[in-house]
């Protein structure tokens, strides 16, 4: 069996790739076309409903529009007291927007939704190349309508810029595959560096698969490919490297503190909080000694906290790789087809695999990271099992694939309460029509292709609609109707005290915002509070900087009670506004109480606009 005869209609030999696009037919370029402003529609219309979203992020993006140093770093405020517990890539892109247009919801929340779009282009032209355009076009569709893609692109978390990273650098992969080409290995490698800028070693859970294609496809020696992973490895490494050299050679004194480490490290932050910690568990400075999510195991992607974010393609995605490393089974070693299955296929079962096993912290909006490999190997294997469909060993995987994502969406619809119930029967019963026609008429070609897709699809369209209906806000979205206030369900719910408290960012009343902004002229911050999303509230409601004590958990020594004392005194804080929050560190700091005390102790209080306000002397 030779490449091209596995090649589906439409797909481009590595002789034809070159300007794939250009060559489309008008009909595949409307296609295209109409995809991407679908897309944009989803992804854009009401995008400011949910305000500021995460506040702890457009926070900083307010701060980077005032301070380079800010922007920089990842500034939580404009004065550079700590940073957000996150590399600053994404908010790179957020501060640079508010720079050139203002700070608003908007103009904060506009890169996320573009980055969606560019992620869905990217996808089909990747997929399209070699295994077609419908193909490509399926994949496109897929990763538009996954209920957490439409909720991530729609707010300001970091992963829509992580998600269009890794999906550039397995284009990068791919290109890399076809002639063993170094050039484009390096640029894969400086991508996936500039992704851990991004989220940090969650980048990384794609280099397995990306590493193993490239060694089983690349048409040249094993030494040879072994040498231009190392240089890739080596291009990951300076990619991500100059940042945290920068970080770590920068004086301590003269750069904000780096929230969510115990020793204003940003190494520190690589391997514990945001790193290993989440694997094992053990992650100082957390609240309460828990983490998010369900219990680990085989089964949690299709759980309550995370089935309705990510699962309804997931048992097609994972029957189509198998069937398609079938299909491709008497194919050469450097069959494009098969690459392309492994590459999409590694991506998707090693970030299944660490998300099945994490004992640490664990949110639900992580899931779209799996996103573009379940969209891919959707597409892949839709293409590759089509043509075949009068096999009745493919007609019986096909039919099984239909029915089984139609129990699948039924289930998690009915999860999702009444808002969607009445859509889980008629997804089901569609899918089983749709199933028993697969097997009965395989040959009728349009009829059931159009019938097929609109049963795998169904139920994540409604799920996608109805999540960008629901404004969401908050630390921890999640997709879904009726999700407002970043209600996440089980999975986001806190697992000690205090955790409820400092995941929302307050809305203060007009007397208080008229306090602060007129301690502005006088104040290095204009307030100090416990945790950085209570700190959000209170500067994007002034525009002016509030000192966040202990950073996102309020468990960061970041001030000390001594440097808190030495900013009173220096008058460079105006006033304490109490939280209410008990925290109960996990091997954290306890300085944010510890200051919240001696506040406590040796100032009076006012009640403003319902909340305990401490006046600090000038």
């Amino acid at each position: 069996m030779t490449t091209t005869r596995l090649l589906p209609r439409g797909a481009q030999p590595v002789a034809a790739t070159a300007q794939l696009i250009g060559r489309a037919t008008t009909r595949a370029r409307l296609a295209l076309i109409v995809l991407l402003a679908a897309t944009a529609l989803l992804y854009l219309v009401g995008l400011d409903a949910s305000g500021w979203a995460n506040a702890y992020y457009s926070a900083a993006a307010q701060a980077a529009s005032e301070s380079w140093l800010a922007l920089l770093f990842g500034s939580t405020d404009a004065a550079n007291a700590i940073t957000v517990d996150k590399p600053p890539a994404a908010l790179w892109l957020m501060g640079l927007a508010t720079r050139l247009f203002g700070v608003s919801s908007f103009v904060i929340l506009l890169p996320q939704a573009l980055l969606g779009v560019a992620s869905v282009g990217m996808l089909y032209v990747t997929v399209a190349r070699y295994v077609g355009r419908r193909a490509g076009l399926l994949a496109g569709v897929v990763l538009a309508l996954t209920p957490v893609a439409t909720l991530i692109f729609r707010f300001n978390n970091p992963d829509a810029l992580l998600v269009l990273l890794l999906i550039i650098a397995a284009y990068c992969v791919s290109r890399a595959v076809e002639t063993a080409s170094v050039r484009w290995l390096v640029l894969a490698g400086v991508l996936l560096g500039t992704a851990f800028l991004t989220k940090m070693l969650q980048a990384f859970l794609v280099v397995p698969g990306f590493a193993l294609v490239y060694l089983l496809a690349a048409p040249t020696t094993v030494a040879r490919r072994i040498g231009q992973l190392l240089a890739a490895g080596a291009a990951v490494i300076a990619a991500a490297g100059w940042y945290v050299l920068l970080v770590e050679l920068w004086p301590a004194e003269q750069r904000p503190y780096i929230g969510g480490s115990q020793t204003n490290s940003f190494i520190e932050l690589i391997v514990g909080y945001n790193g290993f910690g989440r694997i094992t568990g053990d992650e100082v400075g957390s609240l309460g000694g828990g983490g998010f999510g369900s219990d680990p195991g085989p089964l949690r992607l299709f759980g309550t906290e995370f089935g309705g974010q990510i699962a309804w393609l997931l048992p097609a995605a994972l029957l189509a790789f198998g069937i398609g490393l079938w299909l491709t089974r008497g194919a050469p070693r450097t069959d494009r087809t098969r690459a392309s299955l492994l590459l999409w296929g590694g991506w998707l079962v090693s970030t299944a695999l660490v998300f099945s096993v994490m004992n640490g912290i664990m949110h639900a909006y992580y899931m779209v990271a799996l996103a573009p490999a379940i969209a891919a190997l959707t597409g892949i294997g839709g293409a590759l099992c089509w043509p075949r469909r009068d096999d009745p060993v493919v007609s019986g995987v096909l039919a099984g694939v239909v029915a089984w994502t139609g129990v699948t969406g039924y289930v998690l619809l009915e999860r999702a309460g009444t808002a969607l119930a009445w859509l889980g029967p008629i997804v089901l019963f569609g899918c089983l029509c749709t199933a028993t026609l697969l097997l009965v008429a395989p040959r009728r070609t349009r009829g059931i292709a159009v019938l097929t897709s609109t049963a795998l699809l169904l139920a994540p369209l409604g799920f996608s609609v109805a999540t960008a209906a629901s404004p969401q806000s908050g630390a921890l979205p999640s997709a879904g109707p009726g999700r407002a206030q970043g209600d996440a369900g089980a999975g986001n719910r806190a697992r000690g005290g205090g955790a409820a408290g400092m995941l929302h960012a307050p809305e203060p009343g007009e007397r208080l915002v008229s306090m602060l902004r007129a301690a502005e002229a006088t104040s290095t911050w204009v307030a100090a509070t416990v945790g950085s999303n209570s700190a959000a509230g209170y500067q994007l409601a002034t525009g002016a900087p509030v000192l966040a004590l202990g950073g996102f958990n309020g468990t960061d020594p970041a001030p000390t009670l001594a440097e808190f004392q030495r900013y009173v005194a220096e008058g460079q804080v105006r006033y304490f506004i109490g939280s209410g929050v008990d925290l109960t560190p996990n091997g954290g700091s306890d300085a944010a109480n510890q200051i919240a005390g001696w506040v406590a102790d040796n100032f009076a209080s006012t009640t403003v606009d319902g909340v305990d306000v401490y006046e600090l002397p000038r």
